[in-house]
């Protein structure tokens, strides 16, 4: 398997949910020891690998049912600060990648790679903007679109695998 495949199929298993006995059966952390599997395979990587490890570290903190628990109860902005670390690798995967196509001269890659790190980026902020305003009948409209955010980036992650500038396995 190729790395941009193993990170894509990594963040598949992290955005879907599958609930058993307060459990998420396609669980998190799984996700993100797939996603670190690609990204050690890479060149340049240690930003990566960082964030990564932050957001697997997180994944296992949450993944227990009394955890998430917690979290529904708590402040919104909790739950804001523990998506941080996956929003945070992935405009960091973005950019690089955008880099690695733009040194190619694969300008569409590149632009649409550099589409997802600015989208990401503004979903980063959206859910402070929404809290600053007291809008929080916004927040599921912010949550829907990150998730829209995050299907870009896996279908770019399958699409640019096989590219020549594209980390080999």
């Amino acid at each position: 398997m190729k790395p941009l495949q193993s990170v894509a199929i990594g963040l598949v298993i992290v955005v879907l949910v599958a609930k058993f006995a307060g459990y998420d059966a396609l669980a998190d952390p799984l996700g993100w020891l797939l996603v670190l599997w690609g990204v050690r395979r890479m060149a340049d990587r240690a930003t990566l690998v960082t964030l990564a490890l932050g957001a697997l570290l997180v994944a296992c903190g949450v993944w227990f049912p009394a955890t998430q628990d917690l979290l529904e109860r708590s402040d919104p902005s909790l739950r804001w600060a523990i998506n941080l670390p996956q929003v945070l690798f992935c405009v960091a995967l973005s950019r690089h990648l955008a880099d690695l196509a733009g040194a190619r001269d694969d300008t569409r890659a590149r632009a649409w790679l550099r589409t997802a790190m600015v989208l990401n980026v503004l979903l980063a902020a959206a859910p402070v903007l929404v809290f600053a305003a007291a809008a929080d009948d916004l927040m599921g409209s912010v949550y829907a679109a990150a998730g829209g955010v995050v299907l870009l980036l896996i279908v770019l992650l399958f699409a640019y695998a096989n590219r020549p500038w594209a980390p080999a396995s």
